[in-house]
């Protein structure tokens, strides 16, 4: 249900709000069978940059609250409802939703999107990105992937990011750091500065199987490292260690190359001017165009 490769028809698509609040009215119904055909092809019209627009602002009747779907107008809200609490078919029994986690991608394509997952909203007074970072080893491969591309697009909000970083706010960091690790030990000295959540990890861990997402969690701690004050955390928090693991258990070209300028980052001496950091970043990585 790939209607993105053809321009003409994303369009009539994309121009079409009766269509769109149809989709939506489809898939926040949990007796519905194909509604994981309709995140699919949700995600596939927001190629068309109308779409992440229209759903960051669009108000539509909430859910039947016999469904207990949603208790929000807004419809990113009814979505991100129904990609959380349906994750395990426990909304819609022929539904897991797993592509919503593309759609929220392409929404962090652009500005307004990526400010809205990372301010808590109106509806819960949560800022969405926390909903979202719990999935990043999860067992389906399309939610882990839509997620981590997610949160990379949503990192380019450089302005978020001592939120982010924060333990009592998002404390995203152990989310990025625990897919990257495998059952490897560290020395005393550098696993007790490690964020709680990684440390004593069992013999049994495994690291992500996906070079291409394990790369996009690399690229999105190289964001974190834009600024002075999180690229000290990240120090603090012996992150550099769980890189040169990485680097040490995958042969590959990608992964590789994002380690080490990873470890350029966090081992050069800092200037008194931060500004060269920001540049390198702006410069190497790009937002994430799920195909």
């Amino acid at each position: 249900m790939n209607v993105s490769d053809d321009t003409a028809v994303l369009e009539q698509l994309a121009n079409d709000d009766s269509f769109l609040e149809l989709l939506l009215s489809l898939i926040t119904n949990p007796s519905y069978p194909g509604a994981d055909g309709i995140a699919m092809l949700l995600s596939n019209m927001a190629k068309h940059d109308s779409i992440p627009e229209k759903l960051l602002r669009l108000k539509r009747d909430k859910p039947k609250p016999e469904w207990n779907v949603s208790n929000s107008e807004n419809a990113m809200d009814q979505l991100m409802d129904l990609f959380v609490k349906g994750s395990e078919k426990t909304l819609n029994k022929q539904a897991d939703f797993d592509y919503l986690s593309y759609l929220f991608a392409d929404i962090t394509r652009h500005a307004e999107g990526r400010k809205h997952f990372v301010e808590a909203q109106e509806y819960d007074n949560v800022i969405p990105l926390t909903k979202l970072i719990v999935f990043t080893e999860h067992k389906s491969l399309i939610r882990r992937k839509g997620v981590a591309s997610t949160i990379k697009n949503a990192l380019f909000d450089i302005q978020s990011h001592p939120t982010l970083i924060s333990e009592s706010e998002v404390n995203i960091l152990p989310y990025l750091l625990l897919p990257l690790m495998g059952s490897e030990e560290y020395p005393d000295e550098e696993s007790l500065d490690m964020p709680s959540e990684v440390q004593l990890l069992p013999p049994d861990k495994e690291r992500e199987s996906d070079k291409s997402i394990v790369s996009t969690h690399l690229e999105s701690i190289m964001l974190l490292t834009t600024t002075r004050e999180v690229r000290d955390t990240l120090r603090e928090k012996q992150v550099y260690p769980i890189i040169r693991e990485v680097h040490l258990a995958l042969e590959d070209d990608t992964v590789r190359d994002v380690c080490e300028r990873l470890v350029n980052v966090l081992k050069r001496e800092e200037a008194d001017d931060s500004t060269q950091g920001a540049a390198r970043v702006e410069e190497d990585d790009q937002i994430v165009d799920l195909a």
